[in-house]
């Protein structure tokens, strides 16, 4: 681990920015810490092409004390639109290294602990994908569920444009990825906390509201349902869902942080590219 913060910053986040859109960009161009030392937490989808995630991380972490990112579906998507036509983990790697020249923290880095106010915990950016194991009501396996989506023309175009090479699915590269994340997360000390942030949530809770239910088999995983509880998880900050809102489980704070597509967040009142703050809590300003 790292360690690195102090004064009177914020740990921010915020997610799913898709700066293809001309009113998205406009609001990365807007985004500004509020004191020196803020952080910034990108929980994923930033864009679908190389050139316009590389833009945005610099933009942000020409800001920002430190920014952390985490890849969603769409970073990982090898988009006919994209000059980078890296397939799966290489696309993956490829991403990991433009972070590490631009400063940017990965999920391939140790992890920092902030130290600030609300501290100290420990950061913990996550990649682990989904495998279909949010099934919809009636079915229990991933070929019903895939059916039963497709009858309802919902299918994720993860499914025509993330590829998981080397691996023979996206099911297999999930699950590589959460047992080497949970080999790490078992490596931090019991007594701190930990803040996951991951494109997906850890739970399958944030589901309950999904306009179409069959969508969550794109969402995360049952593999690390009790994870929450087994790592002594402060906060989860996730994306993915494009309904930004705070909810709780067993105790836990799961912060969904998301801006999503201009026809989404022009039908919500207020600042659709506000940052979320996750430390300090409302009350605990020092």
């Amino acid at each position: 681990m790292t360690s690195s913060a102090g004064g009177a910053g914020q740990l921010l986040a915020i997610s799913d920015l898709h700066i293809g859109y001309s009113e998205n960009r406009a609001l990365v161009e807007r985004m500004v810490p509020g004191t020196d030392d803020d952080w910034l937490l990108v929980a994923g989808d930033v864009a679908d092409t190389v050139a316009d995630i590389r833009w945005t991380l610099e933009t942000l972490a020409g800001r920002f004390r430190k920014v952390v990112w985490v890849p969603g579906n769409h970073e990982l998507w090898t988009h006919p639109s994209d000059t980078v036509t890296l397939r799966g983990v290489a696309r993956y790697e490829y991403l990991v290294e433009l972070c590490r020249e631009l400063g940017v923290t990965t999920p391939e880095d140790p992890y920092p602990v902030w130290d600030g106010p609300g501290g100290p915990v420990a950061v913990a950016p996550l990649f682990l994908l989904y495998d279909y194991s949010f099934l919809p009501a009636g079915c229990t396996t991933k070929e019903q569920g895939l059916e039963y989506a497709h009858g309802t023309g919902i299918v994720c175009s993860d499914e025509y444009l993330l590829h998981p090479d080397p691996y023979p699915s996206r099911e297999a590269w999930c699950r590589a990825r959460v047992a080497e994340t949970e080999r790490r997360l078992a490596e931090l000390p019991g007594d701190l906390p930990v803040i996951p942030v991951n494109h997906y949530p850890l739970h399958r809770h944030p589901m309950d509201v999904l306009w179409h239910p069959e969508f969550a088999m794109w969402c995360g995983t049952e593999l690390t349902a009790d994870w929450h509880r087994r790592f002594r998880v402060d906060t989860m900050v996730y994306g993915h869902l494009h309904i930004p809102r705070t909810t709780r489980h067993e105790g836990v704070r799961f912060e969904e942080v998301s801006v999503g597509y201009p026809r989404e967040w022009r039908k919500r009142s207020g600042d659709p590219g506000r940052l979320r703050r996750i430390l300090p809590r409302e009350g605990e300003e020092r």
